[in-house]
C-alpha cells in the first residue's frame, strides 16, 4: 500500500472517523506489510501508506521507550489501531481553543489514559491533544495512523503538571 499518485473515485468524498478507524484495523492485521517495516533500536520509523478517500496513513514503528510528547493534529480526524506491541495513550478529554494561547492551566479532571494492545486502537475528532508512548523496556510496537484530511500542521506542546504550554508549530515538510 505504498501512496500512489493517481487520483481515485473515492477521494471525491471524506472519510469518516469510522472509515478510517476500519481502514487503520484491516492494514494493522496485513502481517506483510507489518513485518516489511524496518525497525531501528534508537528511534522511530515510519512509511507514507495510501489511506482511503485521499487521507494521510502512516505505518509507524515505536522502538522500546519511545514516545511523540503531546501534540494535536489540528483540524484533521484521525484513528490509530496496534498491529504489533502495545502502546499507551494519554490524552485530555477537553476542548482546547485551536488558537491564540500559548500557555493554559487545565482542569483536574481532564486526563484519560489508555493501554492498547496489538489489534486495539481508536478513533479521535480534530484538535484531540494526546501524546502516544511504547513504554515497553524491550519489545518494538507497531501502529497503524490515518487523518484526514491530510495533516495541514501538527502542534507540539509540553506539559508540567496541570500546565500546557505550545512549544512548536510543524508543517508537513518538516516530516515528509
Amino acid at each position: 500500500m505504498p501512496v500512489s499518485s493517481s487520483p481515485s473515485v473515492a477521494a471525491l468524498s471524506a472519510p469518516t472517523q469510522a472509515e478510517l478507524f476500519d481502514f487503520v484495523r484491516r492494514t494493522a492485521a496485513d502481517a506483510e506489510l507489518v513485518d516489511s517495516l524496518p525497525l531501528d533500536p534508537e528511534g522511530r520509523t515510519w512509511v507514507r501508506l495510501e489511506g482511503p478517500g485521499g487521507s494521510e496513513a502512516w505505518l509507524i514503528g515505536w522502538p522500546p521507550g519511545s514516545g511523540t510528547g503531546w501534540h494535536d493534529h489540528a483540524d484533521s480526524v484521525g484513528a490509530f489501531v496496534i498491529a504489533a506491541g502495545e502502546l499507551k495513550e494519554n490524552s485530555l478529554a477537553a476542548r482546547l481553543p485551536t488558537d491564540g494561547w500559548k500557555t493554559l492551566e487545565l482542569a483536574e479532571d481532564v486526563d484519560r489514559e489508555r493501554r492498547l494492545p496489538a489489534g486495539k486502537g481508536r478513533a479521535f475528532g480534530n484538535h484531540h491533544v494526546h501524546e502516544v508512548l511504547n513504554e515497553s523496556p524491550e519489545q518494538h510496537a507497531i501502529s497503524v495512523h490515518a487523518y484526514y484530511p491530510p495533516l495541514p500542521l501538527i502542534r507540539r506542546y509540553s506539559r508540567s503538571g496541570p500546565v500546557l504550554r505550545l512549544e512548536q508549530v510543524e508543517r508537513p515538510e518538516d516530516w515528509q
